[in-house]
């Protein structure tokens, strides 16, 4: 095969990739309910031997534990990492709990980043339906953020509601979503334990 095919596919093949991400963000509403532009990388998002890719459906009790993260990004810079769900009380309100958020990342190295939530997995409550679980990356291009946000531990509940994930990146003036992912989850047995650690 010529250089100039293999090239060719190569690049068709990146192309249909960014596409996959876009359009299973369109798919699953998470624009226009959450965001006004959509990814075009995916993140890499890994619960032990679970990876998640763009939908795929876990139990709570299978995403308690903080998962690995990995996304291209650029020598030198910092990003936020949030991680949001869009559906509470249930999918239509569009009220937004955040899960996990992390500022002035190095790179890709979120255990060096600034905790301003720490993580809590998904807990949806009894016959709400599979909530979608957002894992957005957006780029600080202005360097160093200093966030005026109530840090979250991750037995606090109470102020992690009423989150807009629009109005945070507004206020930062992040770029992005660079990166995305996401993945469904639905009630299970474990969740009143997890409702009663986060004191909801």
């Amino acid at each position: 095969m010529k250089l100039q095919q293999f090239l060719g596919i190569f690049l068709s093949l990146i192309g249909l990739a960014l596409a996959d991400v876009a359009s299973e963000f369109k798919e699953a509403k998470i624009q226009p309910d959450i965001l006004d532009s959509v990814p075009n990388e995916k993140i890499e998002v890994k619960y032990g031997k679970n990876t998640i890719d763009l939908g795929t459906e876990l139990t709570p009790t299978q995403t308690q534990e903080i998962p690995e993260i990995h996304y291209k990004h650029v020598g030198g810079l910092l990003y936020t990492l949030i991680m949001t769900d869009p559906d509470v009380p249930t999918r239509g309100y569009n009220r937004e709990f955040r899960h996990w958020i992390v500022g002035n990342i190095p790179e890709e190295n979120v255990a060096k980043g600034e905790i301003l939530a720490e993580y809590v997995g998904p807990a949806p409550p009894k016959d709400s339906g599979k909530h979608r679980y957002v894992f957005l990356i957006y780029k600080q291009n202005q360097g160093a953020i200093t966030f005026d946000e109530r840090r979250l531990s991750n037995r606090d509940g109470r102020f992690r509601g009423r989150f807009s994930t629009k109005k945070f990146v507004e206020k930062y003036n992040l770029e992005g979503p660079i990166a995305g992912n996401f993945m469904k989850v639905e009630y299970d047995d474990n969740v009143p334990s997890y409702h009663k650690r986060l004191g909801l």
